[in-house]
């Protein structure tokens, strides 16, 4: 395409985040009315390319992007939002905007309502203008209508389904004048297989009115099914921009997890017939979890004794739900046993009690208490589970804090995992993200579990952070016999460490394999296209 058709043009747009690369001179451009479809394993660049695009405040905070932007042939640069909203570029991202107190109508018009004048109006000025509530409705309905889905514009987002609720974020944007180019950020992941056709079909049918689309996804059939061109992302890198037409689902699923030869980890004892793992420790069966965004359907598996099995998927298929169903912090059933005693669900005491430990992909959320020192934070749920690091006082009438054992393990969890902190008594959230993740391990390590579920352990860290964590968790599944179960999003890193991967669809298992197989096969029990 000659640059002068070119609706949209990104080039060389390079981004670091605290010396991480995480863009390295992508390129690309797009037409009017074009559907691009933009896919890549979870970290590689996508969401913030798109975030560079839409002049997300997160950008320039951290210390802008290099490359150049065009739009109709002219530069841009957007310094906010609402720059990319008056030039035409609406953005709707996987994190729901909307205002639970509003109805869908008072959401799809926010800050853009139609007024009415009175005759207070010509005494006092514009601020007293009515609004109108029947051109907004109207307007409302319009937006509504395009999407062509059943949409009640007087419901309240806090009473809506979570469909309805993308919808009305959708209808938003296509609200707005002139709208010429709308990102979604996997806009079908909590939609029903019949609303996600409702939405493609949508999409379709305003593209060919002259709206371009960058759709985010990884469901790949759905990228096939309405896109026009399909670009890859891998490692920051932009590796394919080839026509929908002239590839195939199994083709992207190989370019996505693919890695040069320099670039492969090295897997070394991976294959589970390799090692001599025990009896079967953790048997799960038909469990489904409620988690939003990761809904697990129906699964099942057996965690031997020693033994590391991976879990993977691609996003919003279901895998994060499973430990976090198993450990209670999410309303699930099924039969869960472990040692062949069942284990009660939705009691997050109950796992612990058993010997799980859990490292929860919420690092900040979930996994640390943020104003508090680090050797609190190692030593906490031990403490309060187990009664580790206290002293009895009048025949254990009274119990006290033991700061020489609080220090003692702390210091020993700090060398181990390379913790960079100025002491044990700095606060958790003065760590970088690396850090903390370690700080998350060690207070899992400290509790002395029989099963550990990790879940995106190297989420957001360095590579030389990574390769710590990752070393710290075959050192201690060899060196003390601890099962663990890894849920990654990291192909190659569980491959590394792993004996077996069991790949998560749909929010069913679709096949284990060992870590050994190759990654294309793994890529192709991502997309549906394979398994055992």
């Amino acid at each position: 395409m000659a640059h002068a058709a070119n609706f949209l043009e990104m080039r060389s747009v390079s981004k670091e985040f605290f010396g991480n690369h995480v863009l390295t001179n992508v390129n690309f451009a797009m037409q009017r009315g074009e559907i691009l479809g933009l896919v890549g394993e979870n970290g590689a660049g996508k969401t913030t390319l798109m975030k560079i695009l839409f002049g997300m405040p997160v950008i320039q905070q951290t210390g802008g992007f290099s490359g150049e932007i065009l739009l109709e042939g002219k530069p841009v640069n957007f310094a906010s939002p609402l720059d990319a909203l008056d030039a035409g570029i609406g953005m709707v991202h996987q994190e729901f905007s909307l205002i639970p107190g509003f109805t869908a109508t008072e959401n799809i018009v926010l800050n853009t309502e139609s007024l009415t004048y009175n005759i207070i109006v010509e005494l006092f000025g514009d601020r007293l203008k009515n609004l109108d509530t029947s051109k907004n409705t109207q307007r409302a309905q319009a937006a509504i209508r395009k999407l062509g889905v059943q949409l009640d514009p007087q419901m309240l987002v806090s009473e809506m389904p979570v469909g309805h609720k993308q919808f009305t974020e959708i209808a938003r944007e296509l609200d707005r004048q002139n709208i010429k180019l709308i990102v979604l950020d996997e806009p079908t992941a909590v939609l029903t297989e019949s609303e996600a056709d409702i939405l493609l079909h949508s999409i379709r049918a305003l593209a060919a009115e002259g709206i371009a689309f960058i759709l985010i996804s990884h469901r790949l059939q759905e990228i096939m099914d309405v896109t026009h061109r399909v670009l890859v992302l891998r490692d920051g890198s932009m590796v394919q921009d080839v026509r929908t037409a002239d590839t195939s689902i199994t083709q992207i699923a190989e370019w996505m997890v693919g890695r040069e030869l320099h670039q492969t980890i090295n897997v070394q004892g991976t294959d589970f017939t390799d090692r001599a793992c025990g009896e079967p420790l953790l048997q799960v069966e038909n469990l489904w979890v409620d988690m939003p965004g990761e809904t697990v359907r129906n699964v099942s598996f057996v965690a031997h004794k020693g033994e590391i099995l991976g879990i993977g998927g691609l996003a919003g298929q279901g895998k994060l739900g499973i430990p976090n169903g198993i450990m209670g912090l999410h309303v699930a059933g099924g039969n869960v046993r472990f040692k062949g005693k069942s284990v009660p669900l939705n009691d997050p005491r109950a796992p612990l009690d058993l010997g799980f430990a859990f490292v929860s992909e919420d690092r900040r959320g979930v996994g640390l208490l943020l104003e508090e020192p680090l050797d609190w934070n190692i030593v906490f749920t031990a403490m309060q589970t187990q009664n580790k690091y206290l002293k009895r006082y009048l025949g254990g009438w009274l119990t006290w804090r033991d700061e020489a054992a609080l220090e003692r393990v702390a210091q020993e969890y700090i060398q181990a995992l390379e913790i960079k902190c100025t002491s044990p008594k700095q606060l958790a959230q003065e760590l970088s993200g690396g850090n903390q993740q370690k700080i998350c391990l060690a207070k899992a390590f400290a509790l002395e579990p029989e099963l550990l579920f990790v879940s995106e352990p190297t989420r957001g860290i360095d590579i030389g952070a990574k390769k710590i964590v990752l070393d710290t968790l075959r050192k201690y599944n060899q060196e003390r016999c601890v099962t663990i179960v890894m849920i990654s999003s990291e192909l190659e890193e569980m491959r590394s460490v792993c004996d077996r991967i069991a790949i998560v669809d749909e929010g069913r298992i679709v096949g284990i394999l060992p870590a050994s197989a190759p990654s294309t096969e793994f890529g192709k029990m991502m997309v549906g296209r394979g398994g055992v």
